[in-house]
């Protein structure tokens, strides 16, 4: 048989107690939202390499078709495709293209160029970029390196 509970002697929460679980709790939950648009953008960047890696054999195929690289993305696609941040893929012919001197092209950590036959890449989360990839510009672009050896951010190449 089990006894009636005694209120008047039983032991309470301290307020100690209460701020210290309180304060745990709200400690987690502010993790919450970081990790989460950390996996967001992470699933954003693998699809626009996927897309990428897409565009990269369209533009190979019609290589193959044609004897020549495209002189714009539109001559393979139309319209355009955006990245999933809603800017549109950038394309730069580089091999028998009418390119003048290495400026415009896309450059490693010692300005070399990233690749020899076309220049294929999405600008980021923030839409701004410039040639050499250890630029702040484009530091987060996802890129074609290496003749299409290499898709990913920047600054894993």
């Amino acid at each position: 048989m089990s006894r009636p509970i005694d209120w008047q002697h039983s032991r309470a929460f301290t307020l100690t107690e209460i701020a210290v679980v309180l304060l745990i709790a709200g400690l987690m939950i502010s993790m919450v939202p970081p990790a989460y648009f950390h996996i967001a953008d992470s699933m954003k960047s693998d699809d626009t390499v996927e897309q990428l890696s897409d565009l990269s054999d369209k533009i190979t195929d019609y290589y193959k078709q044609h004897g020549a690289w495209p002189d714009s993305l539109e001559d393979v696609v139309s319209p355009v495709p955006v990245d999933p941040w809603g800017h549109p893929y950038q394309y730069l012919r580089i091999a028998g293209g009418s390119t003048k001197g290495k400026g415009k092209l896309r450059k490693d950590k010692n300005l070399v160029p990233i690749n020899s036959d076309f220049d294929l890449y999405s600008m980021g989360p923030d839409g701004q970029s410039v040639p050499p990839l250890t630029a702040n510009a484009s530091r987060d672009d996802i890129i074609r390196g290496r003749n299409g050896q290499f898709f990913g951010v920047a600054t894993d190449y």
